[in-house]
């Protein structure tokens, strides 16, 4: 490909369903959250893409610093507010537009577990949106019926590449199981675009007055302008011309604590420890334990998550980890998050 492409990762988030690991002014993507090497999700993703001409780092400005200072190899690109990832890539689209002659943009998260090649099909989705002036997602192929992401409905395929029939919200069991069987994709959230196909579709969408005001040179407007919206549900599920790429790898949204639990090493007890935490266990088994220099002893129990942070400590089942996001919100009704 003869265009520059630049990656830009999405850095804005809190991670509440990482409660208590992840606060407000602590967010998950500036945590190892027990990998390797003692390297932060984010760093770990900027190295992922370091087969881009560049990267841009786009986050909010309660991070900014933090951020720089995690990743001084790449450009960061401050949002004036948090308003999910449809204003987000908006803004920083409009950004590489500016910055750099005729791009493909390469849109990932900076909080997935990523194992494999990720570098081949990141180019041949970028490739498709070059070639074609479409918009790419990537799809995972499932390994199980998972009911906590969205589906892609793959269409007629184009080789390297199939047409998007549909998108789906995140199903129930039965359905999710239905899914897996024909065929669908997860939704991976990475994706890839021209900036002139993404900012062509967005101002037929609810981000039409941002877009609208970044031409203006007002991004402060613009943000007031819209509303959170994802990029899926604001762009990519209105657009006409969107195609999905697979991407072959070992992935998993590290969006709750059953995320580590699959993705960490277990010990002879089936126990996962995720940070520094030390655990003596008494006849107690498939259990997740994640803390900072902590000390934790489990008897007799199983299917529990613990995560001692700070003053913090929470127990949860880990197949019911979705449900820290009540948690969060209720704490954040009393100022405590």
């Amino acid at each position: 490909m003869d265009r520059p492409l630049i990656a830009v990762v999405l850095a804005g988030g809190t991670g509440s369903r990482l409660y208590p690991a992840s606060r407000s002014d602590r967010p998950k993507q500036l945590l190892s959250l027990g990998g390797t090497e003692d390297v932060s999700l984010l760093e770990r993703t900027v190295a992922r893409v370091d087969f881009a001409d560049e990267v841009v780092v786009s986050t909010r400005p309660e991070i900014a610093d933090a951020v720089r200072e995690a990743v001084p190899e790449a450009t960061v690109v401050v949002e004036p507010a948090g308003r999910d990832t449809g204003p987000a890539l908006a803004y920083a689209t409009h950004h590489v537009r500016e910055q750099f002659d005729d791009p493909v943009v390469l849109a990932v998260p900076s909080d997935h577990h990523v194992d494999g090649d990720f570098e081949t099909p990141a180019r041949r989705g970028c490739r498709v949106a070059a070639e074609r002036g479409s918009l790419v997602t990537f799809g995972v192929e499932p390994t199980r019926p998972e009911t906590g992401y969205g589906y892609v409905e793959p269409g007629t395929d184009r080789g390297d590449h199939a047409d998007v029939a549909a998108f789906h919200e995140k199903p129930e069991a039965d359905t999710a199981r239905r899914y897996v069987e024909a065929g669908y994709y997860w939704n991976g959230g990475v994706f890839a675009w021209t900036p002139e196909a993404f900012l062509s579709a967005a101002r037929s969408t609810p981000l039409a007055p941002l877009v609208e005001a970044l031409d203006r040179g007002d991004a402060a407007a613009g943000f007031e302008a819209v509303d959170p919206v994802s990029v899926d549900h604001a762009v990519f599920e209105r657009a006409e011309d969107v195609v999905v790429v697979p991407l072959a790898v070992e992935w998993d949204d590290l969006g709750a604590w059953d995320a580590l639990r699959r993705c960490l090493p277990a010990d002879e007890d089936g126990t996962v420890v995720a940070g520094d935490a030390e655990t003596v266990t008494v006849d107690a088994s498939d259990n997740l334990v994640a803390g900072d220099d902590v000390h934790v002893s489990l008897v007799g129990v199983e299917g529990l998550t613990v995560a001692a942070y700070d003053d913090r400590v929470l127990v949860v089942p880990t197949e019911e980890a979705q449900r820290v996001r009540d948690l969060v919100a209720k704490l954040e009704r009393r100022g405590e998050f």
